[in-house]
Order: C-alpha cells, then sequence, then structure tokens
C-alpha cells in the first residue's frame, strides 16, 4: 500500500466530506483511482498526488463503492463505466506550513496530508504520541482527522494511515502538534489538502 497511500489519502478526505454532509458512510474505492486516474502525476501504485486525486473525482464524477471495485493491492486495468456512489464538487489547499489553519479545517473535516513516512520515526512508529526529530522530504499521503491533548498536555494531531490495522494505534497515529519547526511533525503542514462539496 505504500505507493497507493496517495489513493487512500484522498479517498478517507472524500468519503469524510460525504459523511457529513449527506449522513451516509459510503466506503469508496482506493482502486478505481489506482487502476483509472493514471494521467499526470498520479501513477497507480508508482506514486501519485492528493490534489490529482480529487481532480480525478470531480472529472469522473465521482467513485464507484469498495465493494463494487475492491482494493487489489496492485495496478489493474480501468473498469470504465463504474457507477458513481459518491462525488466532490472541488478541493482545496490549506496554507502552506501554517497549522492554525490546518487545524480550522480538520475541525470541520478529514484532510488529506503528506508527510515523511520514509523517516524511521514514522517507519517505525507503535504507539502514543510521536515526538522528537523527522524528516519532510514528503513521500506518503495520509488523512489528518482530528487533534487532542494528553494528559500530560502534549498536543497532537490524530491521523490515519492506510498500512493496516497492525501498524501503529490500529492503523492511526498521533503526531505531535504546534512544533516548532512551521513544516510540522514530518512535514504534515507542508502540502495538506481537502475536498469541498
Amino acid at each position: 500500500m505504500w505507493r497507493c497511500c496517495w489513493a487512500f489519502s484522498a479517498v478517507a478526505a472524500t468519503e469524510g466530506i460525504v459523511k457529513i454532509n449527506t449522513g451516509k458512510l459510503i466506503s469508496l474505492s482506493e482502486q478505481e483511482l489506482v487502476d483509472c486516474d493514471v494521467h499526470g502525476e498520479d501513477q497507480g501504485c508508482e506514486g501519485g498526488l492528493m490534489d490529482e486525486a480529487f481532480k480525478f473525482i470531480i472529472k469522473n464524477g465521482g467513485l464507484t463503492t469498495e465493494s463494487s471495485y475492491p482494493y487489489a493491492a496492485a495496478d489493474g486495468k480501468c473498469k470504465s463505466g463504474s457507477n458513481s456512489a459518491a462525488t466532490i464538487k472541488g478541493y482545496e489547499d490549506v496554507p502552506a506550513n501554517n497549522e492554525a489553519a490546518l487545524m480550522k479545517v480538520v475541525a470541520n473535516q478529514p484532510v488529506s496530508v503528506a508527510v515523511d513516512g520514509g523517516d524511521m520515526t514514522f517507519q517505525f512508529y507503535s504507539g502514543g504520541v510521536m515526538i522528537g526529530s523527522c524528516g519532510t522530504d514528503l513521500d506518503h499521503g495520509i488523512a489528518a482527522i482530528g487533534y487532542g491533548k494528553t494528559s500530560d498536555g502534549t498536543k497532537y494531531w490524530l491521523m490515519k494511515n492506510s498500512w493496516g490495522t497492525t501498524w501503529g494505534e490500529n492503523g492511526y497515529l498521533r503526531m505531535e502538534k504546534d512544533i516548532s519547526d512551521k513544516r510540522g511533525m514530518c512535514g504534515l503542514a507542508m502540502e495538506p489538502s481537502y475536498p469541498t462539496e
């Protein structure tokens, strides 16, 4: 799932805004993005960008359900003509290197975030709030879904990853929030974006 992460990040943010606006939690197809959004920057499981995924979802008229087009963990042939289960109208970029702006958006909906997923601090995260140093070579897409504070006062972002439930805290992680580096922990504040409906 490492190089297909952009699809998981974009789908998580899209599922979130659809749920908020319709009241329906629809599991959407990452595989449709992997197979069909292969022009320009997005190249299936060879990597891609969340903004480009949002553009594809808009142009495609939405995405079908996960059950109709299940994840295969590999590039496949695009199944054109899939029925759209949900769509978005647009997307916005959060101002770069601004955790306060990111917090305002995350307070209302999930946000696609790029991080340095190759950093060992990130790779071997197993629980608690991730603190300390982390690189900012953006190479992995996740979704910011919330924020909070521990009992000892450490502020954190709650993130959804795509590496399965055996990684981190059942597939999620908490990353230190409001660090001195404006780019955020592992670069999380450098290129956040979110779909609009």
